[in-house]
């Protein structure tokens, strides 16, 4: 099982919709903000595909003047969880972090994310805020952030 990890283009909209309803029952990110973010030249939305088949993303945003990137979300499809499809998008998001000069990464998953938050912690993450109520069905959220050591401080 080879995972193939890549930018994803305005022919993957339908595909990352779906992906998108069956990972998320709250908060969904539709259609147009899809088309939005392919565009806008501060997010970056990488796909992680099998046999031709987008299985995972994440979607990163970013600012002008600064350093700092923020996971704003990632999904692995229900069927190729656990089988190490976040880890390699996550690793492959850090690389690019990192080649973009990048300082830090920062993101929220809520906090019984178990697998989630494990997965975040060996890559290097840390807790650094707890959020009361940061999501729309009442689910309290931690914010982490990571230090890309390649940077200077």
């Amino acid at each position: 099982m080879t995972v193939n990890i890549r930018r994803a283009q305005s022919n993957d909209l339908s595909a990352l919709v779906a992906l998108e309803n069956a990972s998320f029952n709250y908060d969904q990110i539709g259609l147009r903000s899809f088309m939005h973010l392919l565009k806008q030249k501060s997010s970056l939305l990488w796909c992680a595909e099998i046999n031709s088949e987008i299985i995972g993303y994440a979607i990163i945003l970013t600012r002008k003047n600064s350093r700092k990137w923020r996971i704003y979300s990632i999904a692995i499809a229900p069927h190729a969880r656990g089988k190490g499809i976040g880890k390699a998008l996550m690793l492959a998001v850090m690389e690019n972090a990192k080649a973009a000069a990048a300082s830090a990464l920062s993101l929220e998953v809520k906090c019984d994310n178990k697998g989630a938050i494990e997965l975040y912690r060996q890559l290097g993450f840390e807790v650094i805020d707890v959020l009361p109520a940061y999501y729309s069905d009442g689910t309290d959220g931690y914010r982490l952030q990571m230090t890309l050591e390649s940077c200077p401080q």
